[in-house]
């Protein structure tokens, strides 16, 4: 049905005289999108409304992959684990419209992009490294800002955003925005929902990998003059997922929101800004085994949720002509709690910790002169956690014993600091930009390496006094850009003190003292990593443009003497692109090396290593047409060769009956997909 929607939509596009009148005016961004180029130091900005090669999942990791430096623990069809940098989990801030949410599954199955929906935003950016301290704790990877842009009306209106797609192995999605206004109010209503059945890998294995996902937004807004907004807005999203690396599925990823912000620019010589919101997200969250698969053993159901309420207040100011600064303060407080019976609906919900955190920053900007600038921050945190759990499971199946808590009911407070400084040099008579920084973070373990699974720590059975880790890190690069050519590279050093680190299979002495039993424990380590990006963009002619981009880490285990576990290998990527601003056609060559660096069953919240991993290249192709301004029409195929191949860092596994267990999930084999993007005003 979806493809027949979208051949209608073809139909009419390429019908003559349709829309040839507008088409040679169009003034659209590039129609697909194979690798985001850096404009500013360390921070990319990419349109998620664009069509992009290889398609991505419905979720905002798969969007990330498509950004140099960025890799996806692949666990089913949707809800992978985004890395950036060889790190995972807490250490990448991931920000909705300014407001944290975070899951509740226990292991990972609902990391926080697993309830982004990309089209629905109108921006992403990233920030590489910890080189910002506006927008929460931790960031020592870096910082994901998926944001919302709702320009006043100047006078009565509307607008529409809206996309249809249709690809191999049942994918359908359906995407919708419409934005209506005066000059004193708006409104917005945004509609999404994509769907897959379980896809192939290059050898023609299905792989579990199913989901329907799907969201509603809408936005209400006050704007009495052009330097004044007032917005209340609402989220529901709901959806389910197959997992091919483990043994229950996600039946339920029901997701409520309630934000209110407040913006206020342009207010004297001294405060250009003020700005305020307060946000409330739920997640309610369920999994079982039976629901998505065919049901072995006994029925299991586990049903967590979590409950985030935070907000933010902050200033600018412009203390001189060439002196800026952002002061404000933040808030968040989240409670978890766990239910696991198949009748769990009828039972109270018991909780197993909670969060609490207060932070102060500042940043400044200063221009030395006409080339030469300095960007510094400051930022201190205080910390609350209490473990709830009275008890703790140890073990699993038939073996698994309840044993008391050695840290129930414990309170635990950290005071943590945050910095950076940066230097930018625009270089004279090129349109080039050097810049340095250096940067210093200390996160708070999270709940996954608290609290999730029961996890131990070495000595005992929680691993709720697990130290905060401590990043410090520098970043150089140089950006350069003028009429043909666009090209950036970037390189870090960072030394992590008590980094931490989930080790599984390890091996302690059974509870009785009789014998040794293995588990999963959270070690503090010492660890350094470094790396970098590389991206080049040259127009070879007016219509010709091609493209490259590289990327790297090396990682080491300091304290055990062996690599750093779950770092993904160099990979390469190669475009080239036709556009004569009607029709475009491109190629993207990826290419990943071998990984034989690796440490068995160490890694992080979201995985640990399983072994050495052969290197693949996976060639795909696309084309587009700009029927108007109004209608653009993509198709490519993913993987054109049918390549089978699995990242390094995914999943192991695991056996789901009717389906071949491979050593990783796999990718995706060939897939063929068309897109139809419209907006209208």
């Amino acid at each position: 049905m979806q493809f027949k929607r979208i051949s209608i939509c073809v139909a009419l596009a390429f019908a003559p005289g349709a829309f040839a009148a507008d088409a040679t005016e169009a003034t659209l961004p590039e129609v697909v999108v194979t690798a985001p180029m850096m404009r500013q130091p360390l921070v990319i900005t990419t349109d998620p409304k664009a069509p992009r090669q290889p398609v991505p999942a419905h979720d905002g990791a798969d969007y990330l992959k498509t950004i140099p430096g960025f890799s996806v623990i692949r666990k089913g069809g949707t809800d992978g684990d985004p890395v950036l940098r060889g790190m995972a989990g807490s250490r990448l801030n991931i920000l909705l419209d300014g407001e944290q949410i975070l899951g509740g599954c226990g292991n990972r199955m609902d990391p926080p992009t697993a309830y982004v929906f990309p089209e629905s935003y109108d921006r992403i950016t990233v920030i590489k490294g910890p080189q910002t301290v506006l927008y929460g704790p931790g960031s020592s990877a870096g910082t994901v800002l998926f944001e919302r842009t709702i320009k006043r009306f100047d006078q009565p209106g509307w607008k529409f955003n809206g996309s249809l797609t249709a690809g191999s192995f049942g994918r359908n999605d359906q995407v919708a925005d419409v934005r209506a206004g005066t000059q004193d109010y708006y409104v917005q209503g945004t509609a999404t929902r994509s769907d897959s059945n379980d896809y192939k890998d290059g050898d023609g294995r299905s792989v579990h990998s199913a989901f329907t996902r799907w969201s509603t937004s809408g936005a209400v807004g006050w704007t009495p003059d052009k330097d004044t907004r007032l917005e209340l807005t609402g989220t529901h999203s709901d959806g389910q997922a197959a997992y091919a690396d483990r043994s229950m599925d996600g039946v339920k990823f029901a997701r409520d929101n309630v934000g209110l912000k407040f913006e206020k620019n342009r207010i004297s010589p001294l405060v250009e800004k003020v700005e305020a919101q307060a946000f409330y997200n739920y997640v309610d969250h369920v999994m079982d085994n039976y629901s998505l698969r065919s049901q072995s053993g006994m029925k299991m159901v586990s049903n967590p949720d979590r409950e985030t309420i935070g907000g933010r207040a902050a200033i600018g100011l412009r203390l001189a002509e060439a002196t800026q600064a952002t002061l404000g303060v933040d808030y968040q407080t989240n409670k978890h709690t766990l239910r696991s019976t198949t009748n769990y609906a009828n039972l109270p919900r018991i909780e197993d910790a909670n969060f609490r955190n207060y932070g102060l920053f500042g940043e400044v900007t200063h221009n030395l002169g006409e080339r030469d600038k300095l960007i510094a921050g400051l930022r201190a945190d205080n910390w609350n956690a209490q473990d709830k759990r009275a008890t703790l499971t140890i073990g699993t199946g038939m073996a698994a014993q309840t044993v008391a808590n050695p840290s129930a009911n414990k309170d635990r407070s950290d005071t943590l600091t945050s910095g950076f400084g940066r230097y930018e040099h625009d270089l004279a008579g090129m349109p080039a930009t050097l810049y340095a920084g250096a940067g210093h973070t200390e996160r708070f373990p999270d709940y996954w390496e608290l609290i999730s699974a029961s996890k131990e720590s070495v000595d005992t059975l929680s691993a709720f006094d697990s130290r905060p880790e401590k990043t410090n890190q520098l970043d150089a690069g140089i950006i350069y850009k003028n009429d043909k050519l666009s090209a950036s590279v970037s390189g870090f050093y960072s030394k992590i003190d008590d980094y931490l680190m989930v080790q599984s299979n390890y091996v302690k002495p059974d509870l009785m003292g009789m014998g040794t039993r293995t588990t999963t424990v959270v070690r503090n380590v010492d660890a350094t990593t470094w790396g970098g990006e590389a991206s080049l963009s040259y127009a070879l002619a007016n219509v010709w443009k091609a493209d490259a981009t590289l990327a790297y880490v090396h990682g080491n285990n300091d304290t055990d003497g062996a690599a750093l576990a779950q770092l993904p290998p160099l990979e390469g990527r190669l475009g080239l692109t036709y556009d004569n601003k009607v029709w475009t056609a491109g190629s993207l060559l990826r290419l990943v090396s071998k990984q034989d660096r690796f440490d068995a069953n160490k890694g992080n919240i979201a995985g640990q290593d399983i072994g050495s991993t052969a290197g693949f290249g996976v060639f795909s192709v696309n084309g587009a047409y700009r029927a108007s301004k109004s209608v653009q029409i993509a198709a490519g195929i993913d993987n054109l060769f049918d390549k089978s191949y699995a990242e390094h860092i995914s999943r192991r596994g695991s056996a789901v009956t009717g389906f071949e267990t491979t050593t990783r999930v796999n990718e995706m084999g060939r897939n063929l997909w068309l897109k139809a993007n419209f907006k209208f005003d």
